[in-house]
């Protein structure tokens, strides 16, 4: 569940829901992704994704990306690509007709010692080897960028920026405020960034909804967002779980996939399945 990017090992469903359910659960407009559900099943079905496929179960990402309006043919950054499950499936749909640009938060901005800003900086050289080994695209299809210094060349260039389970560690870190800004940079006049996050009940308290057990409030990622420049354009409930309490003293780590608790009851957990998240999408205003 992505709790700590700088180990670069967590690994980050195939029911094609229509297009037009998604655009009609958002009254701010969601663009309708003609086109891209064909494509979504297709990359979601391909051989290749064998060993992934179990977990689109709970991931669902053909119905993620065509709520996100993810066209084959744009340019994408994805957000702390982590273990690279989500990195994988964009590379097969995005590799040919699309780029797919691996964006890795700038290494001096949180409390990363001298050994993990060179892991960061190192992860983001590789990642376009590792999703072309994996597609056999070319490793000139995909890209990499850590989000310190962003070239201007970039800035103005991405259709879409994608988000997935990664707000409460730039909470923690503290850099939520600077790294949203750069991505905002690099987003065109009308692009938007997919956020997927952990959800915690709308009456948490601060102390379990301030990102240090993974789950944030709704309404908090709305207002930070709106902070820093962004309007919401539509929610779905596509990543949703009832079966998670949202309230584990370890925190989202007692869930699938991590099962951090070493005397848990892990038939219990898993039966619960991953956790319960928030899919938001919002629109880059003037």
């Amino acid at each position: 569940m992505r709790r700590f990017l700088l180990s670069f090992a967590t690994s980050l469903g195939l029911i094609a829901v229509p297009v037009a359910a998604h655009a009609a659960e958002n009254a701010g407009g969601v663009p309708a992704c003609e086109g891209c559900q064909a494509p979504l099943v297709r990359a979601a079905a391909d051989a290749k994704r064998q060993n992934d496929r179990a977990r689109d179960a709970w991931r669902h990402p053909v119905e993620s990306l065509s709520f996100f309006g993810v066209e084959p043919d744009m340019k994408v950054g994805e957000y702390a690509p982590g273990g690279e499950w989500y990195s994988r499936f964009l590379g097969l749909y995005l590799g040919e007709k699309g780029k797919l640009v691996g964006l890795f938060f700038d290494p001096t901005s949180g409390p990363f010692d001298e050994k993990r800003q060179a892991g960061i900086v190192a992860a983001a050289a590789k990642y376009p080897q590792d999703v072309a080994t994996f597609t056999g695209l070319p490793a000139t299809n995909f890209a990499a960028m850590t989000l310190k210094d962003v070239p201007e060349a970039q800035k103005g260039t991405f259709d879409r920026i994608l988000i997935p389970r990664m707000l409460h560690n730039m909470l923690n870190w503290n850099n939520a405020d600077s790294e949203l800004k750069a991505m905002r940079e690099l987003l065109k006049p009308d692009g938007m960034i997919g956020i997927e996050q952990h959800r915690a009940k709308a009456d948490a308290p601060y102390s379990y909804a301030n990102g240090s057990k993974g789950y944030l409030r709704e309404a908090d990622v709305i207002r930070l967002m709106e902070l820093n420049g962004f309007e919401l354009v539509g929610s779905s409930d596509i990543n949703a779980n009832p079966k998670d309490s949202a309230n584990w003293p370890a925190g989202v780590w007692t869930l699938p996939p991590t099962l951090a608790l070493k005397d848990q009851d892990r038939a219990k957990y898993q039966s619960i399945g991953e956790s319960d998240r928030m899919t938001l999408l919002f629109r880059k205003r003037p």
